[in-house]
C-alpha cells in the first residue's frame, strides 16, 4: 500500500494532524510526518515532493497556516495529489490560510479541506488510495456503515426522548 506524507509548515501545526494520524492508524495506511516550510526550507520541501512518488507515497497532505503556500510549493514539484489542510491562526482564524491556498494557478491543482479538518484530509487520502485497493475500499465501506449505524442509533434515542408533540 502506498504511504501518505503529512508535511507541516511548522511544528506548531502538529496538533492539527493528530486526527489524521488516528484515521491512518485506524485504516492501516502507512504515513510519515515531516516539517518542511514553503518559506524557510523551500529547497528541501521541493526535493521531498520531487522524490515522493519514487519513495512510495501516493498522496501528500500539506499542513500550513497564515501565508499557506506549502500545498502549492509541493504540488508544483510532484505529480501526486496534494491535499491542503489550512490551519487556524491568530490573524484571521484560518481564513488567511484558506485564501492563500484557493487561488492556485491552472495546472497546479491542490485539493483544499476545511480549516483544521485533519480527519477529512486523511479520509480524502484514504478514498484516493482505496480507488486501487479493494481491502482499503472494504475498510472504508465498513467505516461509512459504522457512521450510519451510530447516526441512526442517535436518532432513535433522541426521537424516543422527544416524540412528536401535538
Amino acid at each position: 500500500m502506498q504511504k501518505v506524507a503529512m508535511v507541516l509548515g511548522s511544528k506548531s501545526d502538529f496538533d492539527k494532524v493528530k486526527p489524521a494520524i488516528e484515521i491512518f492508524e485506524k485504516f492501516g495506511v502507512p504515513f510519515s510526518v515531516r516539517i518542511l516550510s514553503a518559506h524557510r526550507t523551500p529547497d528541501e520541501a521541493g526535493e521531498f515532493a520531487r522524490n515522493a512518488k519514487k519513495n512510495g507515497y501516493g498522496a501528500i497532505i500539506a499542513v500550513a497556516g497564515k501565508a499557506a503556500h506549502l500545498g502549492g510549493v509541493l504540488a508544483a514539484a510532484t505529480t501526486l495529489p496534494v491535499v491542503a489542510l489550512p490551519v487556524s491562526t491568530s490573524f484571521l482564524d484560518g481564513l488567511d490560510s484558506v485564501l492563500s491556498i484557493l487561488p492556485m494557478p491552472s495546472g497546479i491543482p491542490v485539493a483544499v479541506m476545511g480549516v483544521n479538518s485533519g480527519a477529512n484530509a486523511a479520509l480524502f487520502c484514504v478514498r484516493m488510495l482505496a480507488a486501487s485497493d479493494d481491502k482499503l475500499t472494504a475498510k472504508y465501506q465498513k467505516y461509512v456503515q459504522e457512521m450510519r449505524d451510530k447516526t441512526l442509533a442517535d436518532d432513535a434515542e433522541i426521537s424516543a426522548q422527544y416524540p412528536d408533540r401535538k
